[in-house]
């Protein structure tokens, strides 16, 4: 897709992914340094995975800086900003990827130790990365873009529900943001994956899932990391999305539709 999509006002933007190690944010780090950005790649435990997708970036002609930071410490966060800011002399962008169910637990067994690490990943990290970013995007006229989930809509599947409503959370920082953010000439935005094929799923889909969601999907299978990279693309141009912010894109296959 990117090999012939050439979106010109994205050439040369400094953008910040956050969870780009594997799947969704991977792909990312991959699709805006093929349109000439030049991309932080953060990850925190994957170094392996984060340097392999950073030499593959570099072959192929693009700038990528890999930032290793835990997404839920606000200190090391900022500091990941910051060391990016500097090292390109901007930050333009922002894209709020990282984010993990932890483990599958059900309301009835919650524990506060797995609320807080469930929220901490989430959530926290959204609000830390983004208020550290904010004094660079607001000389760029930046954006912001979180990563939300199709469990923010339907509450989840058994287990996962405080995921679900930690993306929910993020769906309502998105608005919030856009409210705060526009007399920066900040837009924030979102998408919403459906079920995509990951990693993230290796480890916690339900057995059968998969097959269940691809057989129930209008479009008959699941999603790929690929599929959600036009999304991000659309809503980090402003000469595609100027005028969009506060909104959220589904990308789910028609797996639910608001």
């Amino acid at each position: 897709m990117t090999d012939t999509l050439i979106i010109p006002d994205l050439s040369g933007k400094a953008v910040l992914i956050t969870g780009a190690s594997s799947g969704i944010g991977a792909a990312l780090a991959r699709a805006f340094a093929a349109q000439g950005a030049l991309v932080g790649l953060h990850y925190n435990s994957k170094a392996e995975e984060a340097e392999a997708i950073a030499q593959e970036i570099t072959a192929s002609g693009g700038k990528v800086m890999t930032l290793k930071a835990d997404a839920t410490d606000s200190r090391a966060m900022a500091t990941a900003v910051d060391r990016l800011a500097q090292a390109f002399g901007r930050l333009d962008g922002l894209i709020n990827n990282a984010g993990s169910m932890i483990a599958r637990v059900l309301y009835e067994d919650m524990t506060d130790a797995h609320y807080d690490k469930v929220m901490d990943v989430n959530a926290r990290s959204v609000l830390s990365a983004s208020h550290a970013a904010l004094p660079y995007l607001k000389k760029q006229g930046g954006f912001i873009i979180n990563t939300t989930s199709v469990a923010a809509r339907t509450g989840g599947t058994a287990g996962s529900g405080v995921y679900g409503s930690s993306k929910a959370f993020v769906g309502a920082v998105t608005k919030g943001m856009a409210l705060e953010f526009g007399k920066y000439d900040v837009r924030v935005n979102a998408v919403a994956p459906g079920f995509i094929a990951t990693p993230f799923q290796d480890q916690y889909a339900l057995p059968g899932q998969m097959e269940q969601v691809a057989a129930a999907v209008p479009l008959k299978r699941a999603g790929t990391s690929e599929d959600c990279v036009g999304a991000y693309l659309f809503l980090a141009s402003r000469q595609l999305a100027g005028y969009i912010t506060g909104q959220t894109i589904d990308v789910n296959g028609g797996q639910f539709m608001p």
